[in-house]
C-alpha cells in the first residue's frame, strides 16, 4: 500500500529567529518525523533569513510552517511563501499579522462578536512608572507568544513591574495591559473551522507562564474540560466566530478564561501556530476525538496543498476532509 505522502517532498520550517524558536524546533521535529512515517522526503529548515535562498535551492512541493512567534507567525514568513508560490501550511499573511497584534485581534474579534478582555495599549515607561489600571491585571508584549514576557499584577501590589523598562526588554515600545480575569484557563482547538473540544489547563506552578507550558510536568490538561455544558458549547461558538473573524484557516487555537463564580467566559487571543509539541494541547485534542498524531500532520499538510493548488494528496482517503474529525 502507498504511503500518503509517496513522492511528495515537504520543506519544514522550525526555529526560527524569535524568543519561541526552542519551542519550534521541538514542534519541528515532531512534525518532521510524522511526516516521514506518512512517506514524504523531509527537508528540515532552520529558517534564517536567508529562507527564500534555501527554499529556492529544495524546490518542495509544500511547506510545513512549524514556526511559533516573531517572523514565523507574523505574517513575514507567509510573505515570503507567498513570494515564492510556494504552498504552506496554516494562515495567511493577513490572518497571521493580525492575530499576532493583540491590539488589533482584540478590535476585530470585537467587532465579530467575540467576548474579550478590555484594557490596551500603555507605553512601557508609563505601565512602570504607575498603575494604569487597577490591580489586579496583566501586563504582556502586544506581539508574542508563549506567555513570554507576561507579568501578572495582584491586587495590593505596591509597584508595577519594572521588568518591562529593564535593558533586557525586547518587546516593542507599547505593551498590552487587561484585566486580571479569575478562573479556569480554557483552550480550544479549530480545525477547518470547526471546534475540536475544550481543555482545562491546570498549572502546576499557579500560572500558566512559558514553563507551564512547556516545561514537562508544568502543568496538567484535564480533557474534557470540568465546566457545565453550556459554557463549553460557547466557549467553542467564540472559538469558531474568532477564527472565522480574523480570516483563519487550517489548524488554531483560542485561549480563554472562564471565571465560574461570575459565569464570565472571555477569549484571550487566537494562536495561528498552535504547537505541535509532546505537551502541546491541538493534537491532544484530536487524539481525544480519534485523530492520532499523524493523521493530524497529514490533514494539515493536505489542506495547505488543497489550498495551494499542487494536486491534492490522497484526496478519496479517509484522512481527507470530513475522515479526521
Amino acid at each position: 500500500m502507498t504511503s500518503p505522502l509517496s513522492g511528495h517532498h515537504v520543506a519544514v520550517l522550525m526555529g526560527g529567529l524569535s524568543s519561541e524558536r526552542e519551542v519550534s524546533l521541538v514542534s519541528g521535529r515532531e512534525c518532521a518525523a510524522a511526516l516521514e512515517r506518512l512517506g514524504a522526503k523531509v527537508s528540515r529548515v532552520d529558517a534564517g533569513r536567508d529562507l527564500a535562498q534555501v527554499l529556492s535551492a529544495l524546490k518542495p512541493d509544500v511547506c510545513f510552517n512549524a514556526l511559533h512567534g516573531e517572523w514565523g507567525e507574523d505574517g513575514c514568513v507567509q510573505g515570503v511563501l507567498e513570494t515564492l508560490g510556494l504552498p504552506y501550511t496554516h494562515c495567511g499573511v493577513l490572518a497571521s499579522a493580525l492575530a499576532m497584534d493583540k491590539a488589533k485581534a482584540k478590535a476585530v474579534l470585537a467587532a465579530g462578536g467575540v467576548v474579550v478582555p478590555g484594557g490596551g495599549l500603555f507605553n512601557r515607561f508609563d505601565v512602570a512608572a504607575r498603575h494604569v489600571l487597577e490591580p489586579p491585571y496583566v501586563v504582556k508584549p502586544n506581539a508574542e507568544g508563549s506567555s513570554v514576557g507576561v507579568f501578572l499584577v495582584f491586587e495590593g501590589a505596591n509597584s508595577p513591574p519594572q521588568e518591562v523598562v529593564a535593558p533586557s526588554w525586547t518587546f516593542g515600545e507599547e505593551v498590552m495591559v487587561e484585566p486580571y480575569i479569575r478562573g479556569l484557563e480554557l483552550a480550544v482547538g479549530v480545525m477547518d473551522g470547526r471546534a475540536m473540544t475544550v481543555t482545562e489547563i491546570v498549572p502546576t506552578t499557579g500560572f500558566y507562564d512559558y514553563d507551564a507550558k512547556y516545561g514537562e510536568g508544568g502543568s496538567k490538561h484535564i480533557l474534557p474540560a470540568r465546566i457545565p455544558d453550556h459554557v463549553a458549547e460557547k466557549a467553542k461558538e467564540l472559538s469558531e466566530r474568532a477564527h472565522a473573524a480574523l480570516g483563519c484557516r487550517g489548524v488554531t487555537r483560542s485561549d480563554l478564561r472562564y471565571d465560574d463564580i461570575n459565569d464570565v467566559l472571555v477569549l484571550l487571543e487566537v494562536n495561528t501556530q498552535p504547537g505541535m509539541t509532546p505537551t502541546s494541547l491541538v493534537p491532544e485534542q484530536a487524539a481525544h476525538g480519534g485523530v492520532d498524531f499523524d493523521r493530524l500532520v497529514l490533514w494539515i499538510t493536505e489542506d495547505a496543498y488543497a489550498r495551494g493548488g499542487a494536486g491534492g494528496i490522497a484526496r478519496g482517503s479517509e484522512t481527507s476532509g470530513q475522515g479526521v474529525r
